[in-house]
């Protein structure tokens, strides 16, 4: 049995949470006290509830999401109506903001918002002795990395303060499958109106002499592959540089970092190290999510396009890192044609994967502020996307949600690396030319998910040979080579009049060296 429960609803089993185990981290006395207790949104809402009840807890803290806010709601619903006396308490970005107006709130004891990794802990030390707070609503008091003196005390260190790291937590179970997600920073200087971070406070990064012993353990133990969550990893570049030669130094192959980059800030202090490692083993994400200036002003995002291209290039043709770079549709002010020369330019540099994302109004966002101006139109449930602006219609939003499940089908996938680029191979937009492909492949499919591959690969060589007029011996050797990237070996019947019985095992034998599988089938 257990007095406290932390739990949440992952989208996958692989995504471990991180922000339950910083919490039970930091519970500190209590720490033997409580218990992680994670679940799937796929999962039904009972049957969680059943297992969160067989725990008898006297507190159970929810980490809600925009991608669970809805299953998180129920499960809470539930939780009050079979248990009314149970404390629920609530954290994370969804009922940060605009709290006051959540059904998920209403029902809740507590909602902490902000950073609750400290402050849950002192909420759960005074209801565990019976000391129940007044308020409702509890901002959570900043927490800090590092130790600090406490105000009026001179020389003492408070050390309730201090984060304390949650890496150990990781069980052998999330080693060997699941998404290992570490941090070396939080906070970010930008304030893009679109982002949460937006609101976030300075930058505050970690000690490195107890951050990267913990990575050792980590490494030690088996883990290979890293995920940053820092919003902006290489804002400081002496820190940036100690972290990536700590990897280097440990380097062998199937090493996988992963880290989201400012996308024009990346110095030669900073390329060197990038350079050392070998195709695969990094991927930056880098968040562009625009080209048009004007429209970048009026949301208040910083970026040197100049720059920005440069490093891509630099990325592309000087390293082996894997691009992962962001757009966003539906920005208050951007058109389809604004949208399509930003995309065009961005092809152009050569990314692995573009993701074509959707405007969102994430709650306590300030992009509420263009709504009137640019007739800004949203759903009112989680993910919260733009429906439609004065730019661009509700009918040519949803063809650019299409647009985006396809690109990310045939591009981003890596599976049509060579014959994806046959679209535009005469000089033509790859805009224009994929979103073409796209009403023509809905018109014969009538959906964009639960596509097999082979029709995938089928659809594209109808399109190429009979819209396009493209050779089709040309366009099947294309598609076998993609085809194989993945170490299939068998022949779709559509290819097999222009494609012989193959060799089933020269590509198999060259990805099992690849550490990541969608990653691998964007090389060559």
């Amino acid at each position: 049995m257990s007095d406290i429960v932390l739990t949440t609803l992952n989208a996958k089993y692989a995504h471990a949470s991180f922000g339950l185990r910083y919490l039970l981290a930091n519970l500190g006395p209590l720490r033997e006290r409580g218990v992680i207790l994670e679940f799937e949104i796929n999962q039904k809402p009972l049957d969680v509830v059943e297992a969160i009840l067989a725990r008898e807890p006297k507190i159970v803290g929810v980490g809600v999401y925009i991608w669970n806010a809805e299953q998180a709601l129920r499960v809470v619903a539930d939780l009050k109506r079979i248990r009314p006396e149970l404390i629920v308490v609530l954290g994370g970005p969804e009922v940060s903001h605009e709290t006051d107006r959540q059904e998920i709130t209403a029902l809740a004891d507590f909602v902490i918002t902000g950073e609750a990794d400290i402050s849950f802990a002192d909420l759960c030390e005074r209801l565990l002795a019976g000391r129940r707070p007044l308020t409702k609503i509890i901002p959570a008091a900043l927490p800090e990395f590092i130790a600090k003196a406490s105000a009026g005390q001179s020389g003492v260190v408070s050390p309730a303060r201090t984060l304390a790291l949650p890496y150990d937590l990781y069980d052998e179970q999330d080693i060997a499958n699941r998404v290992i997600y570490v941090e070396a920073s939080r906070g970010c200087p930008f304030k893009c109106e679109f982002c949460l971070s937006s609101l976030d406070v300075p930058v505050r990064n970690v000690q490195l002499e107890t951050f990267l012993p913990a990575m050792d353990r980590l490494f030690s133990r088996g883990v290979r592959h890293f995920k940053f969550v820092d919003r902006t990893f290489n804002l400081n570049l002496s820190f940036s540089r100690s972290i990536l030669d700590f990897f280097w130094q440990r380097y062998e192959p199937g090493l996988f970092l992963h880290f989201e980059m400012i996308p024009d800030r990346l110095p030669e202090a900073l390329r060197e190290p990038i350079r050392r490692f070998p195709a695969g083993a990094l991927q930056f994400e880098v968040g562009i999510q625009t080209f048009n200036e004007d429209v970048a002003e009026r949301i208040s995002r910083r970026q040197d396009n100049a720059r920005l291209s440069d490093n891509l290039r630099f990325l592309k043709q000087q390293t082996g890192v894997h691009v992962h770079a962001d757009l966003i549709v539906g920005l208050p002010g951007e058109d389809v044609d604004s949208f399509a020369t930003g995309f065009d330019k961005l092809v152009a540099l050569g990314p692995q994967e573009i993701q074509v994302g959707i405007l969102k109004r994430l709650r306590g966002t300030p992009i509420v502020q263009h709504d009137a101006e640019w007739g800004m139109v949203y759903s009112p449930h989680p993910p919260y996307e733009v429906l439609q602006t004065k730019q661009m219609p509700f009918a040519t939003l949803q063809k650019m949600r299409r647009f985006s499940r396809y690109w990310d089908l045939f591009a981003n996938s890596g599976n049509f690396r060579l014959t994806t680029p046959l679209l535009w191979a005469a000089g033509d937009s790859p805009f224009r030319t994929f979103f073409s492909f796209c009403d023509w492949l809905y018109e014969r499919l009538g959906r964009n998910h639960a596509i097999a591959l082979p029709t995938l690969a089928e659809s594209l060589f109808g399109y190429l040979v009979g819209e396009r007029s493209a050779d089709a011996p040309a366009v099947a050797e294309s598609l076998w080579r993609d085809y194989q990237r993945g170490g299939r070996s068998d022949r779709p019947e559509f290819l097999k009049p222009y494609i012989p019985e193959p060799d089933r095992s020269a590509r198999k034998r060259a990805l099992e060296e690849v550490a990541m599988k969608r990653q691998a089938r964007h090389l060559g």
